[in-house]
């Protein structure tokens, strides 16, 4: 089900650091900054996006579940589907024997870690946001949308005054790029269970909307990495 939270925005000068270099080095944890915002559960975020060297950077799209960027996304490029038109079906994270590989279903609704693009990138520690830690983060912090270096995004303000910047992405599709400068969205690691075709994933706009949303699966969207506090 949507949710939609709506925001009043407050201006706040703010600072960010710059990120490990995650192409070129080893998937090390330490090689990546996250910032505290004071949240209540202590959870950490990336300060840049998975294959991103900077807070303004797109960096990588994935679909729901793969692990390596690419260019093109359709279900016929997408690694959990097998088969041919009429017949395909998913064949792993299915709860629903019609939508499945000739009956599959495995119940799961939650990525496995090998199938996490932000633990199989930077390492064990990361892991994409679940549904309760996007709607920490939009409930928690105060938001404006704004422009850093030329990219529009969401600068979002946390309980202690620490901020993150949140680039406007978009997704793609087949081959193109969508909504690029108007949207911020965001994967999930959780499955829609009533419809193995979505999974959920948070989207806010220029217009200081949010909201828990679901895209279909194979759509390239970017993935923001979080990490238990080590406090």
């Amino acid at each position: 089900m949507k949710k939609v939270f709506l925001l009043m925005a407050v201006i706040l000068p703010f600072v960010f650091a710059s990120c490990g270099d995650d192409k070129n080095e080893p998937a090390v944890p330490d090689n990546h900054e996250y910032v505290d915002l004071g949240l209540p559960s202590g959870t950490l975020w990336a300060t840049c996006n998975v294959g991103a060297n900077t807070p303004e950077e797109y960096g990588d799209y994935f679909a729901w579940g793969e692990t390596a960027p690419k260019t093109d996304f359709t279900s016929i490029t997408y690694k959990w589907i097998k088969g041919n038109v009429g017949t395909s079906g998913y064949t792993k994270y299915c709860t629903d024997s019609l939508q499945g590989y000739k009956g599959f279903t495995d119940g799961k609704i939650e990525l496995e870690s090998a199938d996490d693009a932000a633990t199989a990138n930077w390492g064990a520690v990361a892991r994409m946001p679940s549904l309760e830690q996007f709607q920490e983060l939009v409930e928690k912090c105060s938001w404006q949308w704004t422009q850093r270096n030329g990219v529009y995004g969401q600068l979002g303000i946390g309980p202690n005054g620490n901020t993150i910047f949140l680039p406007a992405a978009g997704l793609r599709s087949h081959s193109s790029l969508l909504e690029e400068g108007s949207w911020c969205l965001y994967w999930s690691r959780m499955l829609c269970p009533d419809d193995n075709y979505f999974a959920y994933n948070m989207g806010c706009n220029s217009s200081n909307m949010f909201w828990n949303d679901h895209r279909y699966r194979a759509c390239g969207i970017p993935v923001c990495a979080v990490r238990a506090s080590q406090n």
